[in-house]
């Protein structure tokens, strides 16, 4: 027995009245397993106690500020399991790396769990990470008394954490014990209710003094266990005393679970056998939250599972963690309570209804902080797989039967002896007056019935690419890669299958979110069809995809024509015209040379200019939405004729200006002075100068008057490309143009003719 003293000179000149215990030792330096060492087995655990003041009224208690040795998880406990506390319990604890002190901390003093045998009553544990410093307020009614034994339960869970040394608190000089009526209030109230005792009666320790001695004896627990299994089914091999039940098959598949052994834990401190539902079978899920921080690390869950271990069997004496399974934020599912994950195990965690039910506890608050997706995945697949082995719908209802009176969350009461309905996946909080598990992970429960009994929920067949699209039809040349989504995680998906005309065109995992396939040419009903774990089906809407190798036609071929606008040697205004069509559906006409421009399916032509006595190529490619193309082009070279190569009647008088072509133009305002140009081209535009001066001329094609224009413009303009006319195939023609000597201005001023060869 190794004795250890907290006490000091700085103790006794406060005057603080309390003692701190350091017990429950697990584990040692030979057997203790450190986490991320690939060797799962045993990790030390050590705990440490120190008593609470309680004032003199009896209704309030504190242990003030102070340093300890490192911990990582703590609660309150009391000498009788049987008492509850309604008071508010409060705990802070200080960061051992940054020195920083952690908000207060709500500690639930009534959460409907625990089991006979037990030697105390406490508090939900709460993980605060790796800390050196606590404090402690606890806060009720004046009318009320608090149990005895009042205690602060601190735990090293190992591995994480160093190994605890032994305790000498620092006590801060500058604080004294107060009376009661100078205990600080409460920042909030904790998370409860003042219903009725909960626990079945249990054998209660003896009285625990208030004012404890100066020293308490630190006592080694048993020599651990020599070896731990790596498989978390079963962790423990029962004696022949204890009547197994045999594992059934279930229509879920097992999840990865981290046994007992992976976790840590110490076999030795909870020596005593498993037991089993007295039904041999679980007609309900009960969802727990462990109302603990949301903080710890996902390197740190196994350490948090350790101390909540630790906590329930070396702490209150239960003969085993409470908890049938527990999850981490990360997903992670740990084997909580021993005797095998695929068996109907007994736990300690639903206060009436343990004997039908299996408790899955996710670390964290969830209060008002929402679980991860991760986190409910694997509430969903433990839950659909235990109640699997029973041919439980995890979206169904259970009857159970009350083995204590009781009181819900919502103030619904009954009699041991009861017939109660539950959801077959249900929160602590439907069987008993706590707020468990938290607002936010209780309102996402449908989510995770819906989850663990499929079909996949929120399947949308999204797109199907490798193809155009038409409203709500797609094109293909043959292959397609449809695109889909679905809200129910893939882990709980067994596969996905795409169909082709209500036939299996390919098979991928849960994981996916796409698959290909190769169509027949013609019209297909192409969809997705879901396969949960659970075997059951959800296939999308189908999708309309028509496969089609022909490609587009030209209608109408490539053709050029000149139009109005401004004409530069290098920049001869001209329009490029085309008609395409599809048998299906035409998607685009592109235009690659001389330059690169895309036109819709209903364009059919596009004004570009050209260089001056050069040959162009205009390349076009029509695309329908399957994909087919079909290219078609022509070629063209437009003509400056200057007025200089024009045959004349009548007056005509040069000007010269580098703002006309070739620098000089003809102008006359003699009536019925003509100038005429003879050329071979399927397309011809006059250029002209034009002002507010300028008057009228007719033009002749081919020794026929066809109209009559007007060059007045109320701006200045040179090289206007005024009229134009285009025939359908190249020919011999012949351009006339008439002065008509317009009244007040009979000015006609021409720069040249320009053609298309």
């Amino acid at each position: 027995m190794r004795v250890r003293r907290w006490w000091g000179a700085a103790a006794v000149a406060a005057g603080v009245s309390g003692v701190l215990a350091v017990q429950g030792v697990t584990g040692g330096p030979a057997d203790s397993a450190k986490e991320g060492d690939g060797k799962p087995g045993p990790i030390r655990s050590e705990a440490r106690t120190a008593a609470l003041e309680v004032a003199g009224n009896g209704a309030s208690a504190q242990l003030r500020k102070r340093d300890t040795e490192p911990f990582s998880m703590l609660g309150v406990t009391w000498a009788d399991p049987s008492d509850r506390v309604t008071a508010a319990v409060e705990v802070r604890a200080r960061d051992a790396e940054s020195g920083k002190w952690s908000h207060w901390l709500g500690l639930d003093g009534d959460s409907g769990q625990g089991e006979s045998g037990a030697a105390r009553g406490g508090t939900e544990p709460a993980w605060v990470g790796p800390s050196d410093g606590v404090e402690v307020r606890v806060d009720g009614k004046s009318s009320e008394r608090l149990p005895k034994g009042l205690r602060l339960d601190m735990i090293d869970p190992g591995g994480e954490a160093s190994a605890l040394e032994p305790a000498a608190y620092a006590v801060e000089e500058s604080e004294s014990p107060s009376a009661a009526t100078d205990l600080p209030a409460p920042e909030k109230s904790v998370t409860g209710s003042a219903e009725p005792s909960v626990s079945e009666p249990v054998p209660s320790e003896p009285s625990v003094s208030e004012s404890p001695s100066d020293s308490e004896s630190v006592t080694p627990s048993a020599t651990p266990s020599e070896s731990a299994s790596d498989s978390a089914s079963p962790s423990a091999s029962p004696s022949p005393s204890v009547n197994v039940p045999t594992a059934p098959p279930s229509t879920a598949p097992r999840p990865p679970i981290t046994s007992r052994a992976g976790w840590g834990a110490d076999e030795s401190i909870s020596p005593e056998e498993p037991g089993y539902l007295p039904g041999g079978k679980i007609k309900a899920v009960v969802v727990h939250h462990t109302a603990e921080s949301n903080d710890y690390t996902c390197a740190q869950a196994p350490a948090v599972v350790r101390g909540i271990y630790a906590y329930h069997v070396q702490q209150l004496k239960w003969k085993d963690i409470g908890y049938n399974f527990l999850v981490d934020k990360c997903g992670t599912i740990y084997e909580g309570r021993k005797g095998g994950v695929d068996l109907p195990v007994m736990g300690a965690h639903a206060y009436g209804f343990n004997s039908e039910t299996t408790g899955i506890s996710v670390l964290g608050n969830y209060t008002t902080v929402a679980p991860s997706q991760q986190a409910m995945t694997s509430v969903a697949r433990i839950a659909a797989w235990k109640l699997g082995q029973y041919g439980v719908d995890p979206t169904g209802t259970t009857t159970l039967t009350a083995g204590a009176d009781g009181t819900n969350y919502f103030r619904q009461s009954w009699t041991k002896g009861a017939q109660l309905t539950f959801p077959t996946i249900h929160g602590h909080r439907d069987g008993y007056n706590t707020q468990c598990p938290g607002d936010a992970l209780y309102d996402r429960l449908g989510t995770i019935r819906s989850w663990a009994a499929g079909p996949a929920a929120g399947l949308t067949l999204k797109s199907v690419t490798g193809t155009g699209v038409s409203g709500s039809t797609y094109y293909t040349r043959a292959d397609a890669t449809v695109n889909w989504s679905a809200t129910t995680p893939a882990a709980l998906i067994a596969k996905y299958e795409l169909l082709v005309d209500g036939k299996v065109a390919a098979t991928v995992t849960g994981t996916a979110g796409s698959a290909k396939a190769t169509l027949a040419a013609g019209t297909h009903k192409v969809a997705v069809r879901s396969v949960h774990q659970s075997g059951k089906t959800i296939t999308t809407a189908p999708a309309t995809v028509v496969a089609e190798t022909t490609a587009p036609t030209f209608t109408t071929k490539p053709n050029l024509a000149l139009r109005t606008g401004t004409v530069t040697t290098t920049a001869v205004p001209l329009a490029v015209k085309w008609k395409a069509t599809d048998g299906r559906s035409l998607k685009e006409v592109r235009l690659t040379a001389p330059v690169a421009k895309t036109y819709g399916p209903t364009a059919t032509s596009a004004d570009h200019t050209a260089k001056s006595a050069t040959a162009t190529k205009w390349s076009l490619t029509a695309y329908d939405l399957a994909g087919n193309t079909a290219p078609a082009s022509v070629t063209g070279t437009p003509v400056i004729l200057q007025e200089t190569s024009a045959t004349k009647s009548g007056t005509w008088t040069a000007k010269s200006s580098s703002s006309y072509l070739g620098g000089k133009s003809y102008t006359s305002k003699t009536k019925n002075a003509s100038l005429s140009w003879t050329f071979t081209g399927r397309s011809v535009a006059w250029a002209v100068s034009r002002a507010s001066t300028s008057g009228e001329a007719h033009i002749y094609v081919d020794g026929t008057r066809v109209t009559t224009v007007d060059l007045k413009s109320s701006t200045a303009k040179y090289r206007d490309a005024l009229w134009t006319k285009t025939w359908a195939s190249s020919g011999k023609h012949t351009v006339k143009i008439v002065v008509v000597g317009t009244s007040g201005r009979p000015t006609v001023t021409t720069d040249g003719l320009v053609y298309l060869k």
